[in-house]
């Protein structure tokens, strides 16, 4: 099991509680509850709601979590994990079949723990590039988008920076996974 202090810790905070607009305190963290029937019932809102519902929800950063009716296990994590499911048999998938297999391997391994933190760290970093990059792309014009494009950005020397970074940590990584007797 991964020590809990080792984990990244969440961006952002959220309160204890928040005031609905009737001036009555709610819980910060919606509660919805996953019957036997798999139906999923939002507490806060009072109605059933459905997968595409519950992403939603992440896409707007809301907080949640997701309880058995009946025992009030913490399904979240399977309930996640069954909207990437959707998502990649759809459309286009993010992850190709080599990725997944290789995703597969560390389970149970050694470097499951190392795996998992290290790919939610560079998951962190990207997420937080991407938000820095929309962040300032809001003041652009299209005059500065011409530039942007045309003229070296110190931002896109980051990005640069970032992807050295990324293949020096896949360098390392591999030559890790050598010293164990693991190739790819």
């Amino acid at each position: 099991m991964q020590d809990e202090a080792a984990r990244p810790q969440a961006v952002q905070e959220i309160p204890v509680t928040t005031k609905k607009s009737n001036g009555t305190a709610k819980p910060a963290q919606r509660v919805i509850k996953k019957y036997p029937n798999r139906r999923l019932y939002d507490t806060d809102t009072s109605t059933y709601i459905t997968l595409a519902d519950v992403k939603q929800l992440v896409m707007d950063a809301e907080p949640f979590t997701v309880r058995d009716a009946k025992t009030n296990e913490d399904l979240t994590r399977s309930i996640l994990l069954q909207i990437i499911l959707e998502e990649e048999a759809g459309g286009a998938p993010m992850f190709s079949e080599a990725a997944l297999a290789n995703i597969i391997r560390f389970y149970g391994h050694a470097m499951q723990g190392f795996m998992g933190s290290y790919l939610e760290k560079n998951v962190q970093a990207f997420t937080d590039l991407q938000a820095k990059m929309a962040e300032q792309s809001k003041t652009m014009t299209p005059e500065m988008w011409s530039q942007f494009m045309n003229v070296p950005n110190p931002l896109m020397q980051g990005m640069t920076a970032f992807e050295k970074m990324q293949e020096q940590m896949q360098k390392n990584t591999e030559q890790l996974l050598g010293a164990f007797g693991l190739k790819r």
